[in-house]
């Protein structure tokens, strides 16, 4: 089975990209997908039903950017009730502890998509030329309803992080 690819989403600094996968839409089911905790372990959408998250996609956490975002994640955070958020990337899991440590990140949950690439994937914004995950924000209810989407334009650029903290934080809790 091929997957879609589409173009004029996003690019890296100026240039256009291809992203691999489906567009999403606003209030369908999430896509399911499983990626790496920091100790190897899956880590499953599906099995975390009943509760908020956000899944902040980061090209690497190595990068200037992606590591200001993370960071202002990780504050506003706490901040909110019933909600996970997780940084997702094809960084390997020990690059993520790594990285984590130093960077004092202790809300934020890190996850790696490096072995199948399955959320990038499921959520459209697996970059081909790269094989790296676009810079976007989903956020996911306790139903798993995807309610809140945006596929950054320009890769080195952060996202709207008030409008995805919005979207998380209008969310009922419980399922």
């Amino acid at each position: 089975m091929s997957l879609q690819e589409r173009n004029n989403v996003m690019t890296f600094k100026g240039n256009p990209m291809t992203l691999v996968g489906p567009e999403l839409k606003i209030g369908q089911p999430a896509p399911d997908f499983t990626v790496l905790a920091n100790d190897l372990s899956p880590v499953n959408l599906n099995n975390t039903k009943g509760k908020t998250r956000v899944l902040v996609a980061v090209p690497s956490l190595d990068t200037p950017v992606c590591d200001t975002e993370v960071r202002r994640f990780n504050q506003e955070a706490a901040k909110l009730s019933n909600t996970e958020v997780w940084a997702i990337s094809m960084d390997l899991p020990f690059a993520q502890k790594r990285w984590c440590g130093a960077a004092g990140i202790d809300t934020v949950k890190t996850l790696s998509d490096h072995k199948e690439a399955a959320f990038a994937q499921a959520y459209g914004i697996l970059i081909k030329e790269l094989r790296l995950t676009a810079r976007a924000v989903f956020v996911v209810d306790a139903n798993n309803t995807l309610v809140y989407q945006e596929i950054v334009s320009e890769m080195t650029a952060e996202p709207n992080y008030e409008a995805a903290l919005k979207a998380a934080s209008q969310q009922p809790v419980g399922v």
